[in-house]
């Protein structure tokens, strides 16, 4: 193969380090540098594969001022290679500024696809394929992690985030109070390596599991959560979230009231469903 003067964007193992193509590992032979997230953890991988290339780091506390002369290195002929620490970089990975910069500057952009633990989860959780929603990590703070849960409330397609291994007890219990104990989720655990989990379950159940056994609070997660079955019309989402914004300002009674004059609805109804949402609310707090 010809490696020619271009940005290569190299899918690499999420675990297992066979499971690398052909191709990626000849690229990242003939590559003149590879840009790696974190330099010392694909030298590992490198070496594995008799990779010699120089290695240079660009993660997201330099990427916009390293991408820059990385394109000047492929506008004078050089060939680069970027890899993230597991997966297709700019998954919820650095690269994406790079990616922008060269693709704005005419620089010739070339996928060498692999493997993505997004993906990878979603074959084998069950779970509807043909549409879904990728939301990545979501945030450390209760409060902020569940405003953003809260947004696939009413969602109909498969969603699926990452979260590390300090964060997912604390991850199943806010969900448990946005989505309720019932909600079904799976848990896809250290994907492609030794200790390989995916277990299925109510998140009330998947949460006692994960509690009970601190080996399943450790490694990588992917969650993929199952989408409702007969989502709300447009206008019942919409109330529920005016209802949510009103009553941090307040008394429920009057939140409902302005709800159902503003964008229609039964008072009472609104009453009612404003007391749940003030009930989850307390949950978290």
């Amino acid at each position: 193969m010809n490696t020619e003067a271009s940005l290569y964007i190299v899918a690499t193992p999420i675990g297992n380090l066979d499971d690398i193509t052909l191709r990626a590992i000849e690229t990242l032979k003939k590559a003149d540098i590879i840009a790696a997230e974190d330099t010392r953890h694909s030298q590992r991988l490198m070496n594995h594969l008799g990779v010699t290339a120089r290695l240079m780091a660009l993660h997201e506390h330099n990427e916009r001022e390293k991408s820059q002369a990385l394109i000047d290195k492929v506008k004078e002929g050089k060939s680069i290679a970027l890899v993230s620490d597991a997966g297709t970089p700019l998954i919820s990975d650095p690269g994406y500024f790079l990616v922008k910069l060269a693709r704005e500057q005419g620089v010739n952009v070339v996928p060498i696809p692999g493997v993505s633990a997004v993906v990878t989860a979603l074959s084998v959780s069950g779970l509807p394929s043909d549409r879904f929603v990728f939301e990545g990590f979501l945030p450390a703070k209760q409060g902020a992690k569940a405003k953003r849960l809260e947004v696939f409330l009413y969602e109909s397609r498969t969603v699926i985030f990452y979260e590390s291994p300090h964060r997912i007890l604390d991850t199943l219990k806010v969900m448990i109070d946005v989505y309720g104990a019932d909600r079904y989720l799976v848990v896809a655990r250290e994907l492609t390596k030794t200790f390989e989990t995916i277990k299925g379950g109510s998140l009330s159940d998947l949460y006692e599991w994960a509690a009970a056994d601190a080996n399943q609070q450790k490694g990588e997660f992917v969650l993929l959560l199952e989408g409702v079955a007969d989502s709300p019309e447009a206008s019942v989402a919409d109330q529920d979230k005016m209802l949510a914004l009103l009553m941090s300002e307040m008394p429920i009674k009057k939140a409902s009231k302005i709800v159902a004059e503003l964008v229609g609805g039964n008072k009472k109804s609104l009453y009612q469903r404003a007391l749940e949402i003030q009930g989850r609310i307390e949950k978290r707090s």
